[in-house]
């Protein structure tokens, strides 16, 4: 009896044992890849921060290419914010997925510097590491105790004698069905936080921050058509004024870009560049004089996503009465693509591979659909990408095909939008092939009559 009983309680410690192996799964937040696009010198990236399990040890860092022009080589330097520690290494961008190795000697705070083609970017992250769930003592600590007493038993022949065996095999089932248990219920309870994390937010925290005011300015000022500018994007606390420096990653980007000029001909969908604390900048080429209007879209910590646009002027000659007539509707055909811009939007398509509803009616849902060119990757964590903007530029939208990337449908990417209201709205579809990012330009025209 004694015998069986003990082989049961061993047989139980071994299927808790082979239960306990997956407790880490939290590991899969704590260790995930941080994914944060950037353009940078001309090239269309996303930064890769690959999941670390020990510190001090190697942390990996690579690029993912989607557009650029050749072999891009960017200097890296990763300094830890608690310590000041810093080491430096090299990376070359270019086709297919290139990686380094920087060693890291704490959790925490750290900051990574890219240096690329006379531009600098800044991106804050955390090096986090998982200390292991606190319920695993309990684990480990029930099944070794209930070893220690059958070991223990057996060594001085205690299991033999009826009222002591009994007493040892009743304690020593305890220590396995508290592991057990534990092995159960561990996924549904508390776990503390990793090694590096930041610290718990306050009351006032959780229940949201201030809506962040945005500053948008050029440099130079007035930039002229067919020169290089900065578009600078200044973030500030909207109850303390102070730089705005806690934004986290939405959709694998700090902050989304949307340039447009008013006629809809020059379209820029771009990732800007930390380069201080609040601060973001992005270098761009407009072709031709003008209005602009930037969106900027992007998300607090412990609070929403947040929009907002600026308008702006680039000087120089201004466009003819008929290029002035000529809109977003004209740039559907192949030769709108070759503007001053073509290097920079690669991959510009026809709007024949747009199929769009017949009559559009505002406020109820209605399916665009698009014709890839080939294979689609995953760009931003999406399939594909639909921005919106009204022909008067005072209403954006940005919407995404859900789609995983290697299932999408038969026909082509789909898109489905309610647009707000009756009007011409501008649009651009896109999404990334192994050849670089295409950009889709079409129109629509919404009713506001219900369809018959």
């Amino acid at each position: 009896m004694i015998r069986r009983l003990c082989l049961l309680l061993g047989l139980s410690a071994v299927l808790a044992l082979a239960g306990a192996g997956p407790a880490a799964a939290h590991n899969v937040v704590v260790g995930a890849d941080l994914r944060i696009a950037q353009t940078i010198a001309g090239a269309e990236l996303t930064l890769v921060i690959k999941g670390t399990p020990q510190v001090p040890g190697p942390l990996r860092i690579g690029v993912e290419t989607y557009q650029a022009a050749g072999e891009l080589p960017i200097a890296l330097e990763l300094r830890s914010v608690t310590d000041g520690r810093t080491v430096t290494g090299r990376l070359t961008a270019g086709p297919g997925d290139r990686y380094t190795g920087l060693r890291v000697e704490t959790t925490g705070p750290h900051e990574l510097t890219l240096r690329a083609g006379g531009e600098v970017a800044v991106v804050p992250f955390r090096v986090l590491v998982d200390r292991g769930s606190m319920w695993e003592v309990l684990i480990y600590g029930g099944l070794f105790a209930a070893g220690v007493v059958l070991v223990g038993g057996l060594l001085t022949g205690a299991l033999s004698r009826p009222g002591r065996g009994t007493l040892l095999v009743a304690g020593a089932a305890a220590g396995v069905t508290v592991a057990a248990m534990m092995v159960v219920l561990e996924p549904q309870l508390p776990t503390g936080p990793p090694d590096g994390a930041a610290p718990t937010a306050t009351d006032r925290q959780q229940a949201g921050r201030p809506y962040v005011q945005g500053r948008v300015t050029t440099l130079p000022e007035r930039p002229a058509a067919g020169e290089e500018f900065t578009l600078r994007i200044d973030l500030l606390d909207g109850s303390t004024g102070s730089p705005v420096d806690d934004l986290t990653a939405h959709h694998e980007a700090l902050a989304h870009v949307v340039v447009t000029s008013e006629d809809g001909r020059y379209f820029r969908h771009v990732h800007s560049l930390r380069t201080a604390p609040g601060r973001l900048e992005i270098r761009l080429r407009a072709d031709r004089a003008g209005r602009y209007r930037a969106y900027t879209e992007f998300e607090r910590e412990d609070s929403g996503g947040q929009l907002i646009s600026a308008d702006f002027t680039v000087g120089g000659e201004p466009a003819s009465p008929a290029e002035t007539a000529e809109t977003a509707e004209t740039a559907e055909t192949a030769e709108t693509a070759e503007t001053a811009e073509t290097a920079e939007t690669a991959g510009v398509r026809s709007a024949a591979a747009v199929t769009r509803p017949a009559v559009p009616v505002a406020g109820r849902a209605a399916t665009i659909e698009v014709r890839p060119t080939g294979a689609v990757r995953p760009w931003l964590g999406m399939a594909g990408h639909l921005i919106v903007r009204s022909a008067d530029g005072e209403f954006f939208g940005h919407v995404h095909e859900m789609s995983a990337a290697g299932q999408v449908a038969a026909q082509g990417l789909r898109f489905t939008y309610a647009f707000p209201a009756a009007g011409r709205y501008l649009a651009w579809a896109q999404y990334a092939t192994s050849g670089g990012i295409v950009t889709v330009p079409f129109t629509v025209e919404v009713t506001g009559e219900p369809a018959r």
